[in-house]
């Protein structure tokens, strides 16, 4: 096994996301309402990247950053302080880093962006992509060249989903789950794509489709199958104060895909993942809100509740001696740049 290889591979679109939090009330036209709570920094495909990073996995993104100031912030936050290798990412002279403004109002948030297609491909990106361990995708209707490749030099690719603007759902999305290891959708674009109408459904179907069928239900936590082990696990979700939901989807599957390159089983990585994503939402932002080793071993230790004890007592034998320094919160505005 070559030891330099990643453990993870990302390709996407990275955001700048300015997060606005403590709404009272959703805007409405001709209206000016003042926020409790601001952070901001890298998102998009970035939340994977800093949550993998942050659980340790040697981290290998490709992406395209503007020559811009939130690209360059983007860029000192992803490889200074996250150690997320950008050796396959690029700068694009006179292209602006797209910007998304969320606006979080109770458990769900809404989202305003700026952007437009970078000049730069996935496949472009990627060319021959370098071996990995596995590589983490959101899969859309057209298929990328470069996954079949990953698959084919034996990288196990993850694979989540988008919300599909047309709605049509096209289940010739589902062809491509050929290709993958594990699937990763939440309930809403499960159903949707498999046209069932309940989260178990759903999943039956995904099952017969790839090896690890993983369908996460926010509130009501997640449900999966893992056919290379006949494994089945239902989870429930954590009584967590929501902040702000952004990227808790992305936290939740790199998690899982942490706790899969452990070996651990399906219950124990399942509920690893529900952990980190729930975590997560207490701060602001996507990307800077992942918990890593950190914050998952703070609340470890800070739980009092005799049935979550049990339920994660695996933890105890998972958590490393050495978690990590503490990790660092989306701040209300960036640092000025030091030249």
């Amino acid at each position: 096994m070559d030891d330099d290889r990643p453990e993870v591979l990302l390709t996407g679109l990275l955001f700048y996301d300015l997060v606005l939090t403590g709404l009272g009330k959703p805007p409405t036209p001709g209206e000016e309402i003042w926020t409790a709570g601001m952070g901001c920094g890298p998102g998009g495909i970035a939340n994977l990247a800093v949550a993998a990073s942050r659980f340790g996995l040697k981290t290998s993104l490709a992406t395209v950053f503007g020559d811009d100031f939130y690209g360059a912030h983007c860029r000192d936050v992803l490889a200074g302080q996250e150690g997320v290798d950008l050796s396959l990412s690029r700068t694009a002279d006179g292209w602006a880093t797209p910007v998304t403004v969320s606006l979080a109002h109770g458990t769900d948030r809404a989202l305003v962006t700026h952007g437009q297609e970078p000049p730069y491909s996935q496949d472009v990106l990627m060319g021959d992509p370098p071996e990995a361990r596995t590589a983490l995708v959101h899969i859309e209707a057209q298929p990328r060249a470069w996954l079949a490749k990953a698959a084919a030099n034996g990288t196990q690719i993850y694979a989540d989903v988008g919300w599909d603007p047309t709605q049509e759902w096209s289940a010739d999305l589902l062809d491509q789950l050929s290709l993958c290891h594990a699937f990763l959708p939440n309930e809403t674009e499960a159903m949707a794509y498999t046209r069932t109408d309940s989260a178990v459904a759903a999943l039956g179907i995904l099952s017969e489709l790839v090896p690890v069928a993983v369908v996460t239900r926010g509130g009501d936590g997640a449900v999966a199958v893992d056919q290379t082990t006949g494994e089945y696990a239902e989870v429930p979700a954590l009584d967590i104060e929501v902040l702000d939901a952004t990227g808790a989807g992305d936290v939740f599957a790199a998690s899982f895909v942490a706790a899969s390159l452990g070996g651990w089983p399906l219950q124990e990585r399942l509920r690893f993942a529900v952990v980190a994503a729930g975590l997560s939402v207490r701060h602001h932002g996507g990307a800077l809100a992942a918990p890593g080793w950190y914050g998952v071993e703070r609340w470890w230790r800070s739980l009092t509740d005799p049935e979550l004890r049990r339920a994660y007592g695996f933890l105890a034998d998972r958590i490393p001696a050495d978690v990590g320094p503490p990790v660092r919160y989306a701040p209300v505005t960036p640092p000025a740049r030091q030249h």
